[in-house]
């Protein structure tokens, strides 16, 4: 497969009262062209943070970052704000966790996605057309109504599809989307699911998943990586990561999922807390919570382990050892 993202040593770090506080620290990533690659792990972890670094959108604008972010080849940590602009969209869309806040609530949807298509230089029933084409691509009921709606006038599945919508509207070859079925039913996000899977089929678009739902992992991913407390601790295809979790934090989680029955006992749980990253110290971030943890854990940063095929994951203790 034609690889379209690498992240080499990736590390961003936020500048707080008392120093940096490390949110990523050398991330070594790729997306390859038509492929569904999610990143997984509990809340704050740095997903999030890893794709507004690629989208260059980091919130505060105090960050510090290092490593390259490859996108077919150039490096966007290098790019100008104007050279970014024209990436932004065209080549690279995000869909955002909470639609309606990325929704400007004075303009009607279509509206707001039609100005996406005109960034392209196409004129305004051009633009109308292939808007109502959008959502009915995205499974609108009656699109051109739905195109005079305001966004508080449509439901929270109804703004995600809008969003994706306008994320499809310039093609782009790249889809980062942000935990895109958060506050969603079921059934709601079943529907978004199968509309990113189509469009990977249909586009060969890659797209990178931010979740932290393992259902929704099995059933759409191809590759996952598994990070804790701002590293990658795991990765691998979703076959060599639900059958053979490696990394203590990846057995932990999986652990930790539900059962089919109650009977099978009570859930797994994590004990400890996640460490405070404002000082960056050798050694691996999970040590204090972990069962096989050594003095050498503590101190020293852990290999790279490859478990065979795409698998590998970081720890100092094998797995067939422990």
């Amino acid at each position: 497969m034609e690889e379209l993202l690498r992240l080499e040593k990736l590390s961003v770090e936020y500048k707080v009262q008392d120093g940096y506080l490390s949110a990523v620290k050398d991330v070594d990533l790729s997306v390859n062209r038509g492929e569904v690659l999610a990143i997984v792990g509990e809340s704050g972890c740095g997903k999030s943070t890893i794709a507004h670094a690629v989208m260059r959108l980091l919130p505060l604008h105090n960050e510090r970052i290092t490593g390259r972010i490859l996108f077919e080849g150039t490096d966007l940590t290098q790019l100008s704000d104007a050279e970014m602009i024209a990436i932004r969209g065209k080549k690279i869309g995000m869909i955002f966790q909470n639609p309606l806040d990325s929704l400007n609530p004075v303009y009607r949807v279509g509206r707001q996605v039609e100005e996406a298509i005109l960034l392209d230089g196409k004129d305004m029933a051009t633009a109308m057309r292939e808007t109502e084409q959008l959502f009915a691509d995205v499974r609108m009921p009656d699109p051109a109504s739905q195109m005079q709606r305001f966004p508080y006038e449509l439901s929270g599945g109804m703004r995600q599809r809008v969003m994706i919508a306008m994320m499809l509207s310039r093609y782009p070859d790249l889809l980062i989307a942000d935990e895109p079925t958060t506050a969603l039913d079921v059934t709601i996000e079943a529907q978004i699911m199968d509309i990113l899977t189509k469009l990977k089929v249909e586009r060969n678009t890659a797209i990178l998943l931010i979740t932290h739902n393992f259902g929704i992992v099995a059933e759409t991913a191809d590759r996952i990586a598994v990070m804790y407390a701002g590293q990658l601790v795991e990765q691998g295809s979703v076959y060599e990561i639900f059958a053979q979790p490696a990394h203590p934090y990846t057995e932990k989680l999986m652990q930790a999922l539900p059962r089919q029955s109650k009977e099978e006992g009570r859930l797994e749980t994590i004990d400890g807390t996640v460490p405070r990253l404002t000082q960056v110290q050798p050694g691996c971030r999970f040590a204090n919570r972990c069962p096989y943890a050594s003095e050498t854990c503590r101190t020293q940063d852990p290999p790279t382990v490859h478990a065979g095929g795409t698998h590998y994951y970081t720890c100092h203790t094998r797995k067939e050892d422990r």
